[in-house]
């Protein structure tokens, strides 16, 4: 037997929170600390309450390596929206129901506001009143904005008497926490997720298979594509965009919309596999969002967990297509505007779900004066023309979502209007050809037919149990070389 020698210092070292690599599904650390997790996690399978706590501790830690000592918000707005609903089902009158779902906006919205908006409210206030602001040193929790909006989904579902709250506070916390969509979604509603908790734990070969699938493409949309192009055009365009022709400017916003999809329907991708693998289903969070055809489709198939929140919480709420068409679109334009406001607390932001509600608005009011009715499509040379249409206003409204600075906006826009330089593209090609054949590939794929990726997800099915493992270890692999910089070696074998 090899003596082992373990440095317990490197050890300590990879298992605290390091604020400069937080944990996410592609890195190295926690492939490793899933392995583990799935040995114990199969072990407790037959012991519901057990396996349900055991989950849950990983789940806080998982978000302690993710954010460090702010897991204790999680916490909070876990015991507090609990206690809440319960307090809430016991209440008949209706004005005292509204004022408990109240004071859970305000528990819930008051973290979100002051963590999220505190800096960007204050130089807000002080500009209109013609003062200064020192921006205070707030650290933003990852993930703050998603576990807030499912929690507050719970209790708002259970004052519009949709469904009965739980009466565990365990199942509620593991519910909460949930590490595969804690951080960065998607948002799972309490009315799918819950019935599902003590549920004897069952995983199905097609399951399996399609969370191996999904974990694989996760994993090759954020690691190989995302990352690649990202590192190695789009950030030198976005960061000086007057340094570039035209061409080269328009690329990269064409390389920045397939950049941030693969980024985010990746790592969605990766939760909803991971989420399989344990035995729990997901909802589809995107769904080829750049084959829509209009601006209303383009919301039903990106980010399909929130777009879905915002209209059933936010939408509903502020009356909805009830009051007139006026009041539906103003209140379109609100709800991206806060839609907007929620990715992040900057103007860009602001601006760009504000073309969204604009063009949301817009299309609604199209639809009835040429008397289309409600989720009928277009056919044909019209609906390849409305795609064309929706992806290039779609990349115009990513430009002032990616740049943080308004006038590094216009001066992209400039560049391609006034100065495209197209003679420029064969220096460019050659150049950059590793990173244009690889988002070549990311839009062939994406545009793909649906029924290509169903065959490769049926493939990856049908393989026995020793391939599905073969692939794993295969993508573990290739994730580990890829974060080689990230977790040095914490146990050396002396020969």
């Amino acid at each position: 037997m090899l003596p082992v020698d373990i440095d317990f210092s490197r050890l300590k070292e990879v298992l605290t929170y390091d604020p400069q690599a937080p944990m996410i599904f592609n890195s190295g650390i926690f492939l490793w600390l899933f392995t583990a997790f799935i040995v114990v996690y199969v072990l407790l399978q037959r012991k519901y309450t057990a396996r349900i706590l055991f989950v849950t501790i990983f789940s806080y830690y998982f978000y302690y390596k993710s954010s460090g000592t702010y897991f204790f918000l999680l916490a909070i707005v876990t015991v507090c929206d609990f206690l809440l609903a319960q307090w809430m089902d016991h209440t008949v009158g209706r004005w005292k129901r509204k004022g408990i779902v109240t004071l859970s906006l305000s528990v819930n919205l008051g973290l979100l506001v002051y963590f999220k908006y505190t800096n960007f409210l204050g130089g807000v206030i002080a500009s209109l009143m013609g003062g200064e602001f020192t921006a205070l040193d707030i650290f933003l929790p990852v993930g703050i904005s998603f576990f807030t909006f499912q929690s507050l989904s719970y209790t708002i579902d259970v004052y519009r008497k949709q469904i009965k709250p739980l009466t565990n506070l365990l199942d509620y916390t593991f519910y909460v926490s949930f590490f595969p969509q804690l951080v960065a979604g998607p948002i799972v509603r309490a009315r799918d997720f819950i019935p599902q908790i003590r549920k004897p734990l069952f995983v199905s070969q097609e399951m399996f298979g399609r969370g191996i699938f999904l974990i694989a493409s996760g994993l090759f949309k954020k690691t190989v594509i995302s990352d690649y192009i990202s590192i190695n055009f789009v950030e030198r365009i976005f960061d000086n965009p007057t340094l570039y022709s035209g061409v080269e400017n328009l690329i990269g916003v064409y390389g920045y919309a397939l950049q941030i999809y693969c980024d985010f329907s990746g790592y969605s991708d990766m939760a909803i596999g991971i989420a399989l693998l344990l035995g729990f289903h997901f909802n589809l969070n995107f769904n080829s969002p750049y084959k829509s055809a209009s601006i209303t489709e383009f919301w039903r198939r990106w980010h399909i967990s929130l777009s879905s929140w915002l209209r059933d919480y936010l939408y509903i709420s502020l009356g909805g297509n009830r009051k007139g068409k006026f009041r539906q679109y103003l209140n379109l334009i609100i709800t991206m505007f806060l839609g907007g406001l929620w990715h992040g607390a900057s103007w860009n932001f602001v601006l760009w779900g504000t073309f969204h509600g604009v063009a949301l608005a817009a299309h609604k009011m199209w639809m009835t004066i040429i008397g289309r009715k409600k989720g009928e499509r277009s056919h044909g040379l019209r609906r390849v023309f409305g795609i064309i249409i929706t992806f290039h206003f779609v990349c115009f409204c990513w430009i002032f979502f990616r740049n943080a600075d308004f006038e590094n906006s216009i001066d992209m826009l400039k560049q391609i209007f006034t100065a495209f330089n197209p003679q420029l593209f064969p220096q460019l090609l050659e150049g950059y050809w590793r990173v244009f054949a690889l988002m070549l590939f990311g839009f062939l794929l994406h545009f793909a037919p649906d029924s290509w990726e169903n065959a490769l997800c049926h493939g990856v099915i049908r393989l026995p149990f020793l391939g599905k493992a073969l692939l794993m270890i295969a993508l573990i692999y290739l994730v580990i070389q890829m974060k080689s910089t990230e977790i040095q070696p914490f146990i050396y074998f002396q020969f």
